[in-house]
């Protein structure tokens, strides 16, 4: 049996050239670093907006390790950047979840280093205040949609749902961001 990442990418235990959803050929699997540097850029945007610039960086190296673990039982590499996103939703709404588990910090942070991704959100913007704080769902939905521009399939295949209730998050999501901004 060839269980499917949501439709993103084909993960076995077990290594056979099977065709997968009625597809005869799969796309080569590229290495890890190539794959990491395709996606990088549009990962690390997604969690500047969802889980917020201090803890972007913690969420975005939890979402390429789970990456890497999986990535030698992934076959198929036709749709990995669905993949890497539905991964990295989903530790953007267990960081959230686990939110009021953890110890907040006291004093000042110092300032990360930003690197060569251009960081798209303002932490003072209240813009981007309301948008942290939406529903952890919400916020993931919002952000797939608004701020990477992703159709509602996406979104459902990124959080694991459907494209029903990937609609209605983004508009619920949008709602409570227009009450909060008014």
């Amino acid at each position: 049996m060839v269980p499917s990442m949501g439709g993103a990418a084909v993960v076995s235990e077990s290594r056979t050239d099977r065709p997968v959803s009625g597809r005869t050929r799969s796309e080569a699997v590229p290495p890890f670093q190539r794959f990491l540097e395709a996606n990088r850029v549009t990962v690390y945007r997604f969690l500047l907006a969802a889980v917020g610039r201090d803890d972007a960086d913690d969420v975005f190296q939890e979402t390429f390790l789970s990456a890497l673990r999986a990535y030698p039982r992934v076959h198929d590499g036709g749709r990995l950047d669905h993949w890497v996103l539905r991964i990295a939703s989903r530790k953007a709404i267990d960081h959230h979840r686990g939110t009021a588990r953890r110890p907040s910090p006291i004093g000042g942070l110092p300032e990360v280093a930003g690197g060569s991704v251009e960081e798209t959100t303002d932490p003072r913007d209240p813009l981007w205040g309301a948008v942290r704080s939406l529903p952890a769902r919400q916020r993931v939905a919002v952000v797939l949609r608004h701020v990477l521009d992703r159709s509602y399939a996406d979104i459902a295949e990124a959080m694991g749902g459907t494209e029903q209730a990937a609609r209605a998050n983004v508009s619920h999501g949008t709602k409570r961001l227009r009450e909060l901004m008014t």
